[in-house]
């Protein structure tokens, strides 16, 4: 006869206000890091080798001497650190789903406001939903 399986670890409460607001946090700081990481690194694809080695070593040498690149990367590991305290305060199914999908949100603004290309309004309209499912995704924990 098989034994009942124990009961589910529940020692976390439910999330409050920080630990929604630290996910949003780590969605920021991963989110509106990506466009400023994407243009650090242009000019990257241009530098020529003539080993794998020596065109590795171009590369790093490159993206370690541009600050353009260097501090986004620093904030989007911010974010990460940030997200450990997150999935400390709150239950790992609401930390990761919200701030995978904010991180979305996150970056297609901070690409808009740098002046990239806008979506149409299905990017709009997918960017409502996430973040409507994100709010009740929180709802559901909390109640």
């Amino acid at each position: 006869m098989l034994a009942d399986a124990p009961p589910a670890d529940s020692s976390k409460p439910p999330p409050d206000l920080i630990s929604l607001l630290l996910i949003v946090v780590v969605a920021v700081f991963w989110g509106a890091t990506n466009p400023f990481i994407r243009r650090g690194t242009l000019g990257v694809n241009s530098l020529q080798a003539d080993t794998r080695l020596g065109q590795i070593w171009l590369e790093l040498k490159f993206l370690l001497s541009r600050w353009q690149y260097l501090l986004p990367l620093a904030l989007n590991q911010a974010g990460s650190v940030v997200y450990v305290f997150a999935l400390q305060r709150s239950e790992l199914s609401l930390v990761v789903p919200a701030a995978n999908s904010l991180t979305f949100v996150f970056t297609a603004i901070s690409a808009r406001m740098l002046g990239e290309q806008g979506g149409s309004w299905k990017t709009y309209t997918g960017m409502g939903l996430v973040i409507a499912g994100t709010i009740l995704c929180s709802i559901e924990k909390v109640m």
